[in-house]
């Protein structure tokens, strides 16, 4: 069965597993966890977070013992492709299904949800979503509501009522668009109660539910209709008419689109955070948004076409994308071929955009609220769209503006397929706010955890793939950062990414080859956390080596070497760093770690102690010239961090022992007796030390020199 029915299908992934299915059997819920899984690892079946199933069997009940009907349904929130069993909420069937009796009709709708809370069946469930009486009232015992790019193009079009009566001849319902909610579970309930042996109901401009009496049924039954609609948008995209009316530009070649989006993503970033307000009011940012960019092909077809004029300000029409990516998406006016180094001129351009877009949401939301409605939210737009060149997206996290993106191509595709077989209609406007400014949205919105200190920051932290600049990386990205990992050594660079990979999963870093004596290096880098992250607000200056030599011994390419790598990488990194933070103007830091050296005078140093030192002045130098700019510079210094560095491998840690008279393995305890508090210093001292000055505490404060080094009074400033 498995292998005639896997080679039917050519528009979705058929991933049963009989022998797995078959280790379940007799669990109604462990395969509803499976069959769920299946359907969320397939994107082209649903997007992340959306959708959701369910399953019907008996089981005890625990006051009486009699056996009674329990609906288990994927739970608030959540995704189906990594969604477990307690993810799942479990109600008594009877008595959700008795809520009908005192419902109170639609303008009572919210509070239905307090009540589901009566019928939970297990205490320890998920809490009930919107979703469970769509559920709850049909019969059958597994259920799937997904949100199909190729199901929602039908129910988007203009016919789409008519097209699912023809595609599937009658066997597929049809209910019109309506917010989800009790009184949707009784209109899917009474389709099927007028149209009996229905195998599935379509939601205008919504999505689809389908059907099964058990976990492999409606598994194959999803599959069969959504294959259907895409099979049908297969046959009919770009068979009559150009798709999108056709191309309008030609997109830049691939290297040219991504040095233009890495120029011109921080400057967005700047607007989206609403550098330009501030700057007109006085203030600092308070937040700072972070980006995404793509120029996925299907991206590219939408963007640089006839209809993308007329189609971008309809916005999307299922409730998922919607959320996601706001009314409608911001257009812009620059040209592929924009030169886009004056930044000031493509500031002034922009400009007029960003604020015709924050009147128009404004707008929106005053025109269509109600007495109850929470507060207008950011007027900034999600979705920026660069014809010939990509999108951009912007949210409060990596994950939220990638998750955005991903919905929004969601919302081309479905575009395309209702284009090609009738004409797309988007959700009436009263109708999307009534969705985004949903109190329940809110309520929700108000659950989610307070925001880390670091969250929507980007730190780049000059040689973080081991030692210091490691420890920096990780604690930022504890608090909250984006952080980009990089390193001159690739093997090294390789290892870290595994690390940051292990623990803090792909939208949280970004990695790039970097030798600090090396401008087209730091440009890459640069360039990667724009691309990956939309700019920068924290660089941090650790990238190091040492060398402790007599003066005699030491040579010239030495001191070379050590002012290349110490002194003029700090500063053409900071100098790189200083232009992406004046694009986006919304301040951000610069943190020098530097050395007790640079203020303490020993033996066989000079090279090292010297190049400390001028990175200390440095420091100072540029907190003077950038304080305008809202960029605070500041300086940690450190003394005798050993773990895990690479200044502590080979002829350093020798050098030093030389000097002091001692072994190489007495340094340690050597440096801790010589400091005032008997310390020894550990990579993660220095962290939190940087924490220290971009935490928030500290946001008036620069120019500073901060000692962690157990206490040295020579390395006193003062």
């Amino acid at each position: 069965m498995s292998s005639t029915t896997t080679l039917s299908f050519k528009h979705v992934s058929y991933l049963w597993d009989e022998a797995k299915a078959a280790e379940l059997a007799g669990d109604e819920v462990a395969l509803l966890v499976y069959r769920s899984n299946l359907l969320g690892a397939d994107l082209r079946l649903t997007n992340y977070g959306g959708g959701n199933t369910s399953c019907k069997a008996m089981a005890k009940d625990p006051l009486t013992g009699e056996e009674t009907e329990v609906m288990w349904v994927k739970g608030s929130g959540g995704d189906l492709a990594s969604m477990k069993r307690n993810g799942l909420a479990a109600l008594y069937v009877n008595r959700l299904r008795s809520l009908k009796n005192i419902y109170r009709g639609i303008e009572h709708e919210d509070e239905m949800v307090e009540l589901f809370n009566h019928c939970i069946y297990d205490l320890a469930s998920k809490a009930p979503s919107i979703d469970t009486p769509l559920h709850g009232f049909l019969p059958f015992k597994h259920i799937d509501h997904l949100h199909p790019d190729a199901a929602i193009a039908i129910a988007a079009a203009k016919d789409g009522k008519k097209i699912t009566q023809e595609l599937f001849s009658g066997t597929i319902g049809w209910v019109e668009w309506q917010k989800p909610g009790f009184d949707l579970g009784l209109q899917l309930k009474q389709c099927l109660d007028e149209n009996p042996g229905i195998r599935g109901i379509m939601l205008g401009s919504h999505g689809l539910f389908t059907w099964g009496d058990t976990a492999y049924e409606s598994y194959i039954n999803t599959l069969e209709v959504i294959e259907r609609c895409a099979e049908y948008l297969a046959d009919n995209v770009g068979k009559t008419k150009p798709v999108f009316g056709g191309e309008k530009i030609q997109s830049l070649a691939k290297e040219e689109r991504l040095q233009k989006a890495a120029a011109l993503a921080p400057v967005l970033r700047g607007f989206c955070s609403g550098a330009d307000i501030a700057a007109t009011e006085g203030k600092g940012v308070s937040k700072t948004m972070v980006g995404h960019f793509t120029d996925d092909d299907r991206v590219l077809q939408f963007i640089n076409s006839n209809d993308l004029d007329r189609l971008a300000p309809l916005g999307t029409s299922c409730p998922d994308h919607f959320l996601r990516t706001k009314i409608s998406p911001l257009v812009l006016n620059l040209g592929k071929e924009e030169d886009l180094s004056d930044v000031a001129a493509v500031k002034e351009k922009l400009a007029p955009l960003f604020v015709a877009y924050r009147n128009m949401y404004t707008e929106y939301y005053e025109t269509c609220k109600h007495p109850n409605s929470p507060a207008i939210r950011d007027a900034n737009p999600v979705v920026i769209l660069y014809p010939g060149v990509g999108m951009f997206t912007f949210a409060k996290d990596k994950q939220t503006a990638r998750v955005a993106a991903e919905f929004y191509i969601n919302a081309i595709n479905v575009m395309r397929g209702a284009e090609a077989v009738s004409e797309y209609t988007s959700l009436p406007r009263q109708e999307a706010f009534n969705i985004e400014y949903w109190l329940l949205e809110e309520a929700k919105l108000q659950r989610m955890p307070k925001p880390k200190a670091l969250s929507g920051k980007i730190a780049l932290v000059t040689g973080s793939a081991g030692g210091i600049g490691m420890s920096i990386a990780k604690k930022f990205a504890d608090e909250g950062a984006c952080v980009i990992i990089n390193d001159n050594d690739a093997g090294r660079l390789e290892t870290a990414k595994a690390t940051f990979t292990k623990e803090y999963g792909k939208d949280v870093f970004d990695t790039a080859i970097l030798d600090v004596t090396k401008q087209d290096d730091i440009k890459k880098a640069f360039d990667v956390a724009a691309l990956s992250f939309g700019g920068v607000d924290i660089v941090v200056n650790c990238a190091g080596l040492s060398i402790s030599k007599p003066i005699e011994e030491h040579t010239a390419a030495d001191w070379d070497l050590l002012y290349d790598v110490l002194v003029k990488g700090q500063f053409l990194v900071t100098q790189a760093g200083v232009e992406v933070l004046r694009k986006q103007a919304t301040g951000g830091d610069v943190l020098n770690i530097v050395s007790k050296n640079a203020l303490v005078s020993g033996p066989n140093n000079a090279g090292y102690g010297s190049a400390k030192a001028a990175q200390l002045h440095l420091s100072r130098l540029n907190a003077a010239e950038l304080g305008k700019d809202k960029i605070r510079v500041n300086t940690v210094n450190p003394d005798a961090v050993i773990g895990n560095s690479k200044i502590w491998e080979g002829a350093w840690a020798e050098g030093r022992a030389k000097a002091y008279g001692i072994k190489v393995e007495e340094l340690p305890a050597f440096y801790a007796k010589r400091t005032l508090l008997n310390e020894i210093i550990h990579a993660e001292d220095i962290a939190n030390a940087c924490f220290a000055f971009v935490g928030g505490l500290l946001h008036k404060s620069t120019g500073n020199v901060l000692n962690v080094d157990g206490g040295v009074a020579t390395a006193f400033v003062r």
